[in-house]
């Protein structure tokens, strides 16, 4: 029966592989599966490869991977990440690091859904993916949902008490460098709006901050760290504390404290960096670009914490001892500190710093 225009072209099978290059059926299948120790010889080989070119044959993936136990796909089971703008940065560095080994990227957005969230995990388990990446929006310690180690599995963003390899943010050394910003301009009297939340990022970044205190020789003083709930709300609420405490500049726990920290200070006739410098964390860039003037902050980086976490789960990179990879968060420094200026290479020595209440910080000097 010939044809007709409407009708899809047959696929090509490997008996039309084997025909074009003169070969067996089975010599093609061999070629195709890269058996070792198959006797074939160079130039059937080069014919076998040159039809299956010519021909556009493509292997039935799910035979291929009945036969290997293993698909080229790798699960990510998302809390809300796929939903949430700049976490959804953990997909995209996943889903290009993936590509670039010849893996497709499987996303099961559960949204704190239980009941869904086992049913993601068994049906990437039934399509034989390489391992699963569970990822939460935010760096906390989680319970390890049942069936993942029924397969390779790597916690991304997250880390719990289980025996599984975990790719998290540095959060002590983004803590420490948030405030350098400010202690490479002059300020001695530098505040923190830290959460109410406990989490990594709480903790993490108070030692950061003291981290940074002590290696620029100034004491660490409670009473300029704030808690705060980290909203908007929480820095507005925080400036009146911070006002009296006579802080020139201040860490904000991230950036929605910070732009609640530049109205306060707004409403009280007072601007940014000119009155106090504010540092940010996050980089959430609908937020932190946005402000005026532009919020010097943090990055999280949630890109490549993706790429990190498929890169451990197919061998190319080792986790520590401790069963983790620590990703930096890199400083973007902008106006909110003052004009631009390398921090990275001033020596912080704990030096006296005069500063006017209004006016930028003076250059530090020795008294």
């Amino acid at each position: 029966m010939r044809r007709t225009d409407h009708e899809s072209p047959r696929a090509v099978t490997m008996r039309d592989v084997a025909r074009a290059a003169g070969v067996s059926v089975s010599a093609v299948s061999l070629v195709l599966n890269n058996k070792e120790g198959a006797r074939i010889g160079a130039e059937a080989r080069a014919r076998i490869q040159e039809a299956i070119t010519r021909l556009g044959y493509r292997p039935n993936a799910m035979a291929k991977d009945l036969v290997t136990g293993q698909s080229r796909f790798i699960g990510l089971v998302a809390d809300a990440i796929a939903s949430t703008p700049f976490a959804g940065q953990i997909i995209h560095g996943a889903q290009d690091e993936a590509w670039r080994h010849g893996y497709v990227l499987l996303v099961a957005n559960i949204e704190g859904n239980q009941d869904a969230e086992h049913e993601a995990i068994a049906m990437l388990l039934e399509h034989k993916v390489r391992g699963v990446l569970y990822s939460t929006w935010c760096h906390r310690k989680v319970e390890v949902p049942q069936g993942l180690g029924e397969s390779d599995c790597v916690l991304v963003n997250c880390y719990a008490e289980a025996d599984l390899p975990a790719v998290v943010p540095d959060e002590v050394t983004g803590g420490r460098d948030a405030t350098r910003l400010l202690l490479a301009r002059g300020h001695r009297r530098v505040g923190f709006v830290n959460t109410t939340t406990p989490s990594p990022a709480r903790e993490g970044r108070l030692q950061g901050y003291r981290d940074a205190l002590e290696a620029a020789g100034i004491a660490f003083d409670p009473a300029l760290v704030i808690d705060a709930q980290p909203e908007q709300e929480g820095g507005y609420d925080a400036v009146a504390a911070l006002l009296e405490q006579g802080v020139t500049g201040v860490f904000c726990h991230n950036d929605r404290v910070a732009m609640g920290l530049y109205d306060g200070l707004r409403d009280r006739g007072l601007t940014v960096p000119d009155d106090v410098a504010v540092v940010g964390f996050d980089n959430q860039e609908v937020i932190a670009a946005h402000l005026r003037p532009p919020l010097s902050t943090v990055a999280l980086p949630h890109y490549e914490l993706g790429v990190a976490g498929v890169r451990v789960l197919l061998g190319l990179d080792a986790p520590g001892p401790d069963g983790r990879v620590i990703v930096g968060c890199p400083p973007v420094e902008r106006a909110s500190v003052g004009a631009t200026r390398q921090y990275a290479d001033l020596v912080i020595d704990g030096s006296a710093a005069r500063r006017s209440r209004r006016g930028s910080a003076d250059r530090p000097r020795d008294d």
